[in-house]
């Protein structure tokens, strides 16, 4: 039987997670329950669809061997939204519209489809370093907004707070309610107040100037919310991060948190606040607009920059929510056929239908940049 990235895992309910990154690298993951104690480790929508079904029953007294048939089955789901040269979202297109190119190879699509009503899980990750403070209320307000708006009857999210621990508020769930009182729950965290109550530039600030950096684990976070949490969903998955982009102290690099969200299949976007005249010597070590662009950017999704105004930041909301309600899906078995875990870059162009004149406009595609090959078998 095969497992189509289609339909999600019933059994979708995840472990709660609580992380703290601080002295050391500490992942305790407890157990919610019977329903928990069921989940399974769901492919992501990149995985081979493995077929489970049991051999046939060897007939009694039978000492013949009994072996097992594995097939696998190699199908690239790419989530994508398309704009126009103004920068509109473009619905309505169908297969003879796009094409997809894997390292420049041309590829034949399966499936192709809008997927406005596919379940849609969603990962919310909260900054909640010092640099902060003055941000946190927006983000709480609007941020709760959103979520009311977009989750549907069968879209979930979780919510995860990061500063110098990385902490799980709020574990799966369809409730804007759970997810807003998780949120207003949610607290500057300043190591106990090492570091000037976390002011930007003084210990747990973007630009420390004495001791050792308490941090804002930023890479971690998205490292822990895609392995732990993502990568075991099937269809729609979309991180929006909250956050000045600065990351201090993760265990984990930018490139292994980038390649986490990709292996899971996650577009990721970021919403910066930031003003960077807080950020010492007139906003010049400020640098985390670059790092929360190439995550975004690298998984298919977007940075907005919204500084410290409300009203932007609203209207971040509202861009990513029109996004996840506009995006196409296209599936294609790829022409390589190697299971050598490498990395294969990826190129998706869309063309308008004609016009009178019987020329057509170039569109413009958000999708990631590539996507990580079944690793070869052990």
């Amino acid at each position: 039987m095969l497992v189509s990235p289609f339909i999600p895992d019933v059994n979708r309910r995840m472990l709660p997670l609580r992380t703290v990154l601080g002295m050391g690298f500490l992942l305790a993951v407890t157990f919610a329950g019977p329903r928990a104690l069921q989940a399974q480790l769901a492919p992501s929508p990149d995985a081979s669809p493995i077929s489970h079904a049991p051999p046939p029953k060897p007939a009694e007294d039978s000492d013949e061997p009994v072996t097992t048939l594995n097939v696998q089955v190699n199908l690239v789901n790419l989530f994508f939204t398309v704009k126009d040269k103004n920068g509109m979202l473009v619905p309505h297109l169908g297969k003879e519209n796009c094409s997809v190119e894997e390292d420049k190879q041309l590829q034949k699509l399966k499936n192709f489809q809008a997927e406005t009503n596919q379940p849609l899980t969603l990962g919310i990750l909260l900054d909640t370093s010092g640099s902060q403070q003055r941000v946190l209320p927006l983000e709480q307000e609007f941020g709760s907004d959103f979520l009311t708006r977009v989750l549907k009857s069968k879209d979930e999210a979780f919510l995860i707070s990061f500063d110098v621990d990385v902490d799980l508020l709020q574990d799966y769930t369809n409730s804007p309610r759970l997810l807003k009182k998780a949120m207003d729950k949610a607290e500057i965290n300043t190591a106990a107040g090492n570091g000037a109550a976390g002011v930007p530039g003084i210990g747990t600030g973007p630009v420390p100037v004495h001791g050792d950096p308490k941090g804002t684990l930023l890479y971690d976070a998205v490292y822990l919310a895609s392995n732990e949490k993502l990568s075991r969903e099937t269809g729609r998955k979309a991180m929006i991060i909250l956050t000045d982009g600065e990351d201090q102290g993760s265990v984990h690099k930018i490139q292994a948190a980038i390649e986490a969200a990709q292996k899971a299949n996650v577009i990721i976007y970021g919403i910066l606040l930031a003003d960077r005249g807080m950020y010492g010597y007139g906003g010049f070590g400020y640098s985390g607009d670059f790092a929360l662009k190439k995550m975004a950017d690298e998984t298919g999704g977007r940075m907005i920059n919204v500084g410290n105004n409300g009203k932007k930041l609203e209207a971040a909301f509202q861009q990513i929510e029109d996004e996840l309600r506009t995006q196409y899906v296209a599936s294609y078995t790829p022409t390589n056929e190697k299971a050598d875990g490498t990395y294969r870059k990826i190129a998706v162009s869309c063309k308008a239908d004609p016009k009178s004149d019987g020329k057509t406009d170039d569109l413009k595609v958000q999708v990631r940049k590539g996507y990580y090959a079944l690793a070869p078998e052990e």
